[in-house]
This record gives C-alpha cells, sequence and structure tokens, in this order.
C-alpha cells in the first residue's frame, strides 16, 4: 500500500507540473503597465508550437469537455440548469447542419476573416472553441457586443442584433453573460499574442488588426469583470498548454487585463488632463456628464471605475453633449469617470461619490 500511495503521490505532481506555468513564467512581465506590460507578456507566450487543424477535434477531448464527458459548448450550454441539448464527441462532429442541436464544430471566437486566415492564429486554440454549428452559422464573423434590439435569440440565450454598446451602433453576437468573460480573456489573449504582428489583418468593426477599438476595449474590460475566471477556464488553459506550450496570462493572471487596459493603462506620455462637469455630485441614481465638443460615439473610451481602479457597469446613454450616468446598481462610495479621447491625448475625468 505505501509503494503504491507513493506512485499516486508521484503520478500527481507530474500531472501538476505539466498543468501550471513553469516557475519565473511571468517574471519578467513584473512591474509593468500599459503596453509594457502587454509587451512583456507577448514575448513570453509568443512563439508556441503550433498544432494541425485537424489536431483541433482531438484537441477539444481535453480543452472543451463537461465533466459528464460532453462537448462543453458555451453557444448552447447554460451553467446551473439544464442546457437544450449535448453533444458527443466524434459522433456529433459537424458536418452539416440545418438548426441547432445538428453538429459541433471548431468556432474561431476572433473571426478567421479578421487575420485573413493566417497562420499560426489559424490554430490557435486559445481562441478557439467547441461551438453549435448552427449558431456558429448565425454568429458568422460579426463583433461581439451587447445587443440591444435581437433579430436572432439561440435556445441558450445567446443574441444576434444591433448593438447597444455605446461606440458602436451595428450588427453584434451577444454570448451569454455566463461565458461573457471567457470570451473577453480570449480576446485579451489575441491582443497580446499577436501584438506587433498583425501587419496585413483586415481587422473589423471591434478591433484595428489586433488591438481593440475603444468601445470594444471598455465592454471587454467590464465583461471580464463581471464573470470573473472559472474553474472551467483554469483547467482549459492548462488542457491548451499541452498542446501550444504557451499559456493565457489574463487567466493566470485577471488584474493583467486592467494593467494594460484599465485606468491607469495605455495613456500617451503626457497626456492633457480636463475635468469634466458631473451634476449632480454625490449622486444617488444618475447624474449628468457635460462632454466635451471633440466627443463622438467612434472616437473615445468612456468608463467608470471604482476607489481600487477596477472597472464597473455604469450604463450610460449619450444625448447630444450630455451623457447620463446610471449609478443605480452600484454601491456607496467613490468611483472616478475617465472619458479619453483621439486615443488617449486627452483623458476627462471627474471624481464621483455614490450616496
Amino acid at each position: 500500500m505505501k509503494q503504491t500511495f507513493l506512485s499516486i503521490l508521484l503520478i500527481t505532481i507530474v500531472l501538476i507540473a505539466k498543468t501550471q506555468p513553469p516557475a519565473g513564467y511571468y517574471d519578467n512581465a513584473s512591474g509593468k503597465i500599459g503596453t509594457q506590460l502587454q509587451q512583456a507578456l507577448h514575448d513570453i507566450i509568443d512563439n508556441h508550437t503550433a498544432i494541425s487543424y485537424s489536431t483541433i477535434w482531438t484537441a477539444f477531448k481535453t480543452t472543451d469537455k463537461k465533466s459528464n464527458g460532453k462537448v462543453w459548448d458555451m453557444y448552447s450550454d447554460i451553467p446551473g440548469g439544464t442546457p437544450p441539448y449535448e453533444f458527443t464527441f466524434v459522433t456529433d462532429q459537424c458536418g452539416n447542419y440545418g438548426g441547432e442541436g445538428d453538429c459541433y464544430n471548431r468556432e474561431h471566437s476572433w473571426p478567421k476573416s479578421w487575420f485573413n486566415d493566417g497562420n499560426p492564429m489559424y490554430t490557435d486554440l486559445f481562441h478557439i472553441v467547441a461551438t453549435d454549428g448552427y449558431v456558429n452559422g448565425q454568429r458568422s464573423n460579426y463583433p461581439y457586443g451587447a445587443v440591444g434590439t435581437a433579430s436572432w435569440t439561440s435556445l441558450n440565450g445567446s443574441k444576434l442584433g444591433t448593438c447597444s454598446t455605446p461606440g458602436y451602433s451595428g450588427i453584434v453576437f451577444e454570448p451569454r453573460d455566463d461565458y461573457k468573460g471567457d470570451f473577453a480573456r480570449n480576446y485579451f489573449y489575441m491582443a497580446t499574442r499577436y501584438y506587433n504582428e498583425d501587419s496585413g489583418w483586415p481587422g473589423s468593426d471591434m478591433v484595428t488588426g489586433s488591438q481593440f477599438k475603444p468601445w470594444a476595449k471598455a465592454m471587454l474590460l467590464v465583461w471580464a469583470q463581471q464573470d470573473p475566471v472559472s474553474q472551467k477556464e483554469i483547467d482549459r488553459n492548462n488542457a491548451v498548454y499541452t498542446y501550444q506550450h504557451n499559456r493565457n496570462p489574463y487567466i493566470d493572471h485577471p488584474e493583467y487585463a486592467n494593467s494594460v487596459w484599465g485606468t491607469n493603462a495605455g495613456m500617451s506620455d503626457n497626456p492633457v488632463q480636463v475635468a469634466l462637469q458631473v451634476y449632480p455630485n454625490p449622486v444617488s441614481g444618475s447624474c449628468t456628464v457635460t462632454l466635451p465638443p471633440e466627443f463622438n460615439q467612434q472616437n473615445n473610451v468612456f468608463a467608470v471605475f471604482s476607489s481600487s481602479g477596477v472597472s464597473v457597469n455604469a450604463p450610460f446613454t449619450v444625448n447630444g453633449d450630455k451623457a447620463i450616468l446610471d449609478f443605480k446598481g452600484l454601491p456607496a462610495g467613490f468611483y472616478q469617470v475617465r472619458l479619453a479621447i483621439n486615443d488617449y491625448n486627452t483623458i476627462y475625468q471627474a471624481r464621483i461619490i455614490k450616496k
């Protein structure tokens, strides 16, 4: 029995060693913020081992596997509830499909048209997930976003429709709230892994090359905050590591997202800082912000941060030269509103007290 126990212990130690980042993996990122941190993380995770497109089917058996052995499809799953259908590995592999529940396929959550079907992005498991083929087709290559008016809704509540996220009004696909953080961290990985390696990428309404447009950046930071890292993501990160020998830093260190793109990151060296006019302040429900003349829905990042510098969800609507911020869902405390114009050359900000 003692020998058996020791054997099991050694096997467990070996397995843990294979599924954790090596000692010192992130040492070169220590103390950095903004683009310096993004570059450091890029240098840590680049030159990964690229697998073949056909190998992705095999990888899914460990990267996208539920505890019951079924395919973990974020476009059909209902955490804590009963999904409308589940897929069996290999047996339900697409193929043709005519509707939901027919088969699962390989979803480039960062659409392949955005990087011109190039390699190694085309087979990078950190953004390729197993999803229902029909829902994948509905998503097409539309950006992710919050849907205001839905033109189509999947059986698990994912939506396609016009965007209600400030800064963009086109067609978007919105996954369930339970998985918004997963997709946000997929995107943080892509923006970092291919940082300064995106020459020739066509991009999209959501990204320029591999980098986020202002509206997408603000939204993804909120998504990541509202849907924290789950055990599913940790397990998937470990599983992908065994194939590609690199990791998603934003799963291992969720705080990196705000350090790269948050309140004190991504600025030019000497941005002009101007006070915003806000009333009433203190606020109990909503308040009005006077917008600068150069503001428009496409050239800004409008975000609200807690006193600890974490992005929070304070919905706002724009009416002419005013923005109405809704603080009703936030606890009492101090908040900072930041409005960045023209790639952070100008920062408008205000401190707001929520009663």
